[in-house]
């Protein structure tokens, strides 16, 4: 069964372009994810204060690869989430929700279609549009659920990042040690990250997605995806330090490789996170198949 299990979640995918709709969210995502991180910052500095935030987020920052000015960017980010006004903050809600549309839009595309109606005649499909009409408006209100099923994890984002941020100094300081205390940085600021995400992608399996998998099947798999996800973030944190030119590619302008690469990890981010939708939907499956079958 484990190992017929990946021909399972690739049957998922069969006749659909699992690329392209990676590719999709991550446009979604990249509107989203800088008007997310402010207001995340922005609620976490109202929960906990503005100067507590500055204290947790220093060593994160500081223990961050300096090329490209990694730092720089995160503590300015940090600095403006914190400045932001009420109407900033109103402003940045719209394109934060985005990431919900894209998510929602991108799992009910890649829902299993329902069968097909009888087939109209010729004549009373010229005459009636209303196939074309009911698609549209299923899309228009995919993407306003998606928006607003997207908010509580918003909502929850602050307590999440507080989370995070009283873990990874620690992580930081073992990390200066050096040695093998780096080890034990890597595996702790690993399972900070894990313990974080698992929460988002549970949520986002269950609630976003339309096909509301059971919760036993969407905690195992989405806790593992999140595990996967924690492993992909550091492995970027990896990428960043290394000497490598990313301007190379795009005639020597390295903001423009930069914002690539940034891109790209993206792309791979969402790539697994799709992947671990369908596979909590081929073990729900699986579930309801052995409940039927006993």
């Amino acid at each position: 069964m484990i190992l017929r299990f990946p021909r399972l979640v690739a049957r998922f995918f069969r006749g659909r372009d699992l690329n392209l709709h990676a590719a999709a969210v991550t446009f979604y995502g990249g509107i989203a994810v800088v008007p997310v991180a402010l207001l995340t910052v922005r609620l976490a500095g109202l929960i906990a204060g503005a100067d507590r935030v500055r204290h947790l987020a220093a060593p994160v920052i500081a223990a961050m690869p300096d090329r490209l000015g990694a730092g720089r960017a995160t503590a300015a980010l940090v600095s403006a989430g914190l400045g932001m006004s009420w109407v900033l903050m109103l402003a940045a809600l719209v394109p934060a929700t985005l990431y919900g549309e894209g998510l929602r839009r991108a799992f009910v595309s890649l829902a299993p279609a329902p069968a097909p109606p009888a087939r109209p005649s010729a004549s009373s499909s010229a005459a009636s549009p209303g196939g074309a009409v009911s698609r549209g408006a299923s899309t228009v209100a995919a993407g306003w659920r998606g928006r607003v099923l997207v908010l509580p994890l918003l909502a929850a984002g602050p307590v999440l990042l507080l989370a995070l941020l009283a873990a990874l100094p620690g992580a930081a300081r073992l990390l200066e040690a050096g040695g093998w205390s780096s080890v034990g940085a890597v595996v702790l600021s690993f399972l900070a990250v894990w313990l974080v995400l698992s929460p988002v992608l549970i949520w986002v399996y269950r609630v976003v997605a339309p096909l509301r998998p059971a919760w036993p099947p969407t905690v195992l798999v989405g806790s593992f995806t999140a595990a996967n996800l924690s492993g992909f973030a550091h492995g970027f944190v990896l990428f960043w330090s290394l000497p490598l030119d990313l301007g190379v590619p795009f005639g020597g302008m390295r903001e423009v490789g930069a914002v690539v690469a940034v891109a790209l990890w993206l792309y791979l981010l969402h790539l697994v996170t799709l992947v671990g939708y369908a596979a909590t939907i081929q073990v729900h499956r699986m579930g309801l198949l052995r409940s039927a079958a006993g």
